[in-house]
């Protein structure tokens, strides 16, 4: 399958009228070349200071079987952090749509299918799961560590800005999180709301500082990615860690919701990670 490999949004579907297709389509999927969001954050495509992956959860995925009868699932979507392409996610949902009114054999199928259209337009291997909507994996779960958000902080800089951060001298391994991670969409301008956990060994961070920083998110424009990768970035220059974790659990729209995580090399994400707001 021949996807166009777009270097700018000139020509996505985000924020533009939409019809939703009822017949599977897979050149509704748009992929957006990730070097340009990184080239201004110093992060090289064939020298990532980071390991990661953008997982997305679809609530509303739908086929019929050989019978026509329709079924129903969740999928799971883990796309590499190394892939040269991300994907749009209006196009994504138009093309998850477009199964609605199309037979298959069976879920293998719709696995297969799935796999080899998102594979062509990321470049790398994309992980496909599929379940069913009472799975417990699908429970929400909290985010371990302490939440800062109670800190009593005064707030006037909601742009990024690094200066925020700062780190002691203790060397510390904690687990911190926030559920004040808002950014908005670079077309649209519509709010994406989010939690963010950060886990690190290293130089102890400054709580107040780094609630300022993520805070600082608020008004910015850009991918749920291309956050979690900023923050991350920020993190090692302005603080050193010998270990760093940057996960972002985004709250669904659409009826997706993607979790981008970045870390250093050896770092896992812990699992399952569903919060209420998914």
């Amino acid at each position: 399958m021949t996807h166009p490999r777009p270097a700018t949004l000139s020509n996505a579907p985000l924020g533009r009228e939409s019809a939703y297709p009822e017949h599977y389509d897979a050149g509704l999927l748009y992929p957006i070349a990730r070097a340009a969001n990184r080239a201004p954050l110093g992060i090289e495509e064939d020298a990532l200071p980071f390991v990661g992956e953008d997982e997305w959860f679809a609530f509303e995925v739908s086929w019929l079987n050989a019978r026509g009868k329709p079924l129903v699932a969740v999928a799971r979507f883990r796309v590499p952090a190394d892939s040269p392409r991300l994907i749009e996610s209006k196009s994504w949902k138009l093309y998850l749509n477009s199964f609605n009114q199309t037979r298959f054999q069976d879920r293998d199928a719709v696995i297969d299918t799935l796999r080899r259209d998102l594979e062509a337009a990321a470049g790398v291997a994309v992980d496909v799961a599929l379940y069913g909507v009472e799975d417990p994996v699908l429970m929400p779960h909290g985010l371990p560590g302490d939440c800062i958000d109670e800190l009593d902080i005064a707030v006037d800089d909601y742009t990024p800005s690094a200066g925020h951060l700062a780190a002691g001298e203790e060397i510390v391994e904690e687990t911190l999180h926030s559920h004040l991670l808002k950014s908005n969409c670079p077309v649209t301008g519509q709010p994406d709301w989010g939690s963010v956990m950060i886990r690190y060994r290293g130089p102890k961070l400054d709580r107040e500082g780094l609630l300022r920083y993520l805070i600082g998110y608020r008004q910015h424009q850009d991918f749920h990615e291309h956050c979690v990768e900023h923050i991350f970035t920020d993190l090692m220059a302005q603080a050193r860690p010998e270990r760093l974790l940057v996960l972002a659990r985004y709250v669904r729209r659409g009826g997706l919701d993607i979790s981008p995580w970045r870390a250093t090399p050896g770092e896992r994400p812990p699992q399952p990670m569903r919060l209420a707001r998914q």
